[in-house]
């Protein structure tokens, strides 16, 4: 399976683009259930990056936590995962926490 071309995957994507961070995690959530090994570790983590950029709307210390468990989901990923560049991933996300201004990327090979 590749991921990215899930349906819930591609809504995810343009939620991103949007910045609509907390459907994001809406929109994989059904995935995430229903996945098993590296999928769901990866999913697990996108969707918690997802809430970190959602949840430092309204508390930056709970954007930093949700982040610092998405990373313990993603560092067990390689660095290039169904396309998607992970680390610069992880690193967009960081910054966009420093700079709410900075609307992150999400770094995939198409």
């Amino acid at each position: 399976m590749h991921l990215l071309e899930t349906p819930e995957f591609v809504t995810a994507l343009e939620l991103w683009r949007q910045g609509e961070y907390w459907e994001v995690h809406e929109a994989l959530e059904p995935l995430w259930m229903r996945l098993r090994g590296p999928e769901r570790e990866f999913t697990q983590g996108v969707i918690l990056l997802a809430a970190a950029l959602h949840k430092a709307k309204s508390s930056p210390s709970g954007g930093w936590r949700n982040f610092t468990k998405a990373v313990r989901h993603l560092e067990v990923i390689p660095p290039t995962y169904q396309g998607v560049r992970v680390a610069e991933l992880i690193e967009e996300v960081r910054a966009a926490l420093r700079d709410p201004e900075r609307a992150p990327a999400f770094p995939y090979l198409r």
